[in-house]
């Protein structure tokens, strides 16, 4: 299938978490989404159906806290979970296929998340892990070329915290040489690591392989200003916030965290991110199919 080619925006799909658990999930270990990658795929695939059906052309898959390390330590064995994160593009794949015939191109992102994602303890929000970049390269490199050999249509890096991993991860894609987006986790108009913004993008825009750069889950308010510094790297921009409410990690090991706060996100926005620049456009944590289809709607 051919890469899009980001001359108009596309829109993304919205959460996969808040729409299982509206089916009915309860998302509370550490494998959050990815454990319905090994307990029920067909309602992953459901999902991704849900959000083409509102309009969304592109699904992101359900890889983002599929990692080798954290499956084999749910109890897996090396090759089942391979096996798995290597699903999580088929199911995606399987789900736009039931649709085609509409005239109507969708799309896979293989979405690849923070080393943070992998700790499950709200590090994606915080970053500086304490690794260095041989560490990250490690963790990092297996799942990419187990997602890369399903052939995505693109790869989605999200929720990057700060710039040494959006380093490593964008010479793993050179290297790869699948198109790719990388977008940044960011409050207060820096990286959640506490670095200069401009200097992350700049980073991510600096692979071959990179198509998009941008943001996602972060409050919608923090959106538009971060748009407009991506653009400044002369690429397409990503921008996917979250609802606006803020995700209180759990203050035990092995407690459950909770969304606080009120919803924000408003599809009116995003006609002005599509206007400085943005191509893919979506919703994150908590946005879901009746947002995407409004959003679909605003920007037809």
């Amino acid at each position: 299938m051919p890469v899009p080619t980001l001359d108009s925006p596309l829109v993304l799909d919205g959460g996969l978490s808040n729409a299982l658990e509206d089916r009915g999930h309860r998302l509370v270990e550490p494998l959050w989404t990815a454990r319905l990658l090994r307990d029920d795929p067909a309602e992953i695939k459901a999902v991704h159906r849900s959000y083409f059906a509102a309009g969304a052309r592109v699904a992101i898959t359900a890889s983002y806290q599929a990692t080798l390390p954290g499956l084999v330590g749910a109890g897996l064995s090396p090759r089942e979970a391979a096996g798995l994160i290597r699903l999580s593009v088929r199911l995606a794949r399987e789900a736009a296929a039931e649709l085609a015939g509409d005239g109507v191109t969708r799309y896979v992102a293989a979405s690849v998340g923070p080393y943070g994602a992998f700790l499950a303890d709200g590090s994606e929000y915080r970053g500086r892990y304490g690794l260095d970049r041989a560490d990250l390269r490690d963790f990092h490199a297996p799942r990419l070329e187990l997602l890369a050999g399903e052939r995505p249509d693109l790869i989605a890096v999200e929720t990057i915290p700060d710039v040494d991993e959006v380093e490593v991860l964008v010479d793993l894609l050179d290297e790869l040489g699948l198109p790719a987006w990388v977008s940044l986790a960011v409050a207060d108009g820096r990286t959640r690591a506490g670095q200069s913004l401009d200097d992350a993008f700049a980073a991510a825009a600096s692979g071959r392989s990179i198509v998009a750069v941008g943001v996602n889950c972060c409050d919608p308010t923090e959106a538009g200003a971060a748009v407009g510094r991506a653009a400044l790297t002369g690429l397409p921009v990503v921008c996917y916030p979250n609802s606006g409410e803020g995700w209180q990690a759990a203050d035990a090991p092995g407690g459950v965290g909770h969304w606080t706060g009120r919803p924000t996100y408003d599809v009116s926005a995003a006609t002005d991110w599509v206007a400085t620049g943005a191509r893919l456009v979506g919703g994150c944590c908590r946005v879901g199919q009746d947002q995407i289809a409004a959003l679909a709607e605003a920007l037809a």
